[in-house]
């Protein structure tokens, strides 16, 4: 699984944004943004920041990669003691489309459930 970091570092290089480009878009400092990328610094909570990414990576509203972004930095926020799991962590984006709204797969759902039937 992606971190948020590495999926924004590929959004953004897929759309030819360097990084001091995508920082002065967002009014972000480049080397705290780099942290961020690298996984040292965790992702802005700020859910206007995060639609402001999402605009600036050009990520259609209500596409799978937009939805990753905020699923992504929704993650990166849970205490590493409660996802231990690797299973656990690469099927929450399926629990957060649910909350959603959005119909998972029959499979991703019975992975889901099985992993949190394992104790």
């Amino acid at each position: 699984m992606k971190t948020f970091g590495e999926f924004v570092k590929i959004m953004r290089e897929k759309n030819r944004i360097t990084l001091r480009e995508f920082c002065r878009l967002t009014r972000i400092d480049p080397s705290n943004w780099s942290k961020i990328e690298r996984g040292t610094l965790q992702p802005p909570k700020s859910k206007l920041l995060l639609q402001e990414i999402a605009k600036i990576l050009k990520l259609e509203e209500e596409s799978h990669e937009y939805h990753l972004l905020f699923d992504l930095a929704a993650i990166s926020f849970i205490p590493k003691d409660l996802v231990d799991s690797e299973d656990i962590v690469r099927k929450l984006p399926v629990f957060f489309r649910t909350l959603r709204g959005q119909s998972p797969t029959r499979k991703e759902l019975e992975d889901l459930i099985k992993i949190l039937k394992e104790e």
